[in-house]
């Protein structure tokens, strides 16, 4: 047998070989994983359709002239969702002042979600988003990593939406104390120009 030949009979091989493999599930998301989608301000907010914390549908649009402070946070009744939530919860007051309503998503189910909102009292709705499906419409659906292993989840940002559907200002990579306060800061300047 030719050397040529034998190296295609043997690279043929090897490529049979590791297409048998099994491929780990966090390799499979990544090479499935949908273009990463970047939102930024001037942008619409993409339509939302969720179930809310009661099961209810929740449309985005329907909210249109108001402003809308929407957080997405990785797990409820987590420390540091808790943190984040409680903080927009005591700061509801204040956001209605300026006309805006806020809502929490994450990829919860819905029992999680009423569980987490029925703990703490929040005053705004939580959504699930089990399949994550707006999160990636949101480019929040993203590649994590903890003590060396590699998973798909979300990456804790808010979208201050204005009146008019678009995206005013984008938060990423948030950390949960303070982060109300921040937004806040940010929803009074908008109001201001």
């Amino acid at each position: 047998m030719s050397r040529s030949i034998a190296a295609d009979t043997l690279g043929l091989k090897m490529l049979q070989a590791l297409k048998a493999l099994p491929v780990p599930r966090d390799t499979a998301n990544i090479i499935d994983m949908p273009e990463e989608r970047v939102l930024k301000e001037g942008d619409p907010a993409p339509e939302i359709r969720l179930q809310d914390d009661e099961g209810k549908q929740f449309e985005l649009s329907k909210l249109r002239g108001k402003n809308v402070v929407l957080y997405f946070y990785p797990k409820a009744n987590t420390s540091g969702c808790t943190v984040e939530s409680k903080e927009f919860s005591g700061s509801a007051p204040q956001f209605a002042k300026y006309n805006a309503v806020i809502v929490g998503v994450s990829p919860d189910k819905v029992d999680a979600q009423c569980k987490f909102k029925s703990k703490y009292k929040f005053p705004f709705s939580l959504l699930a988003d089990a399949d994550h499906k707006t999160a990636e419409e949101y480019g929040v659906w993203k590649q994590k990593s903890m003590y060396g292993h590699k998973y798909m989840g979300i990456e804790r940002s808010t979208f201050l939406i204005g009146a008019d559907g678009k995206i005013r200002k984008v938060f990423s990579k948030v950390k949960p104390a303070g982060h109300a306060a921040e937004v806040l800061d940010a929803l009074s300047s908008n109001q201001s120009k």
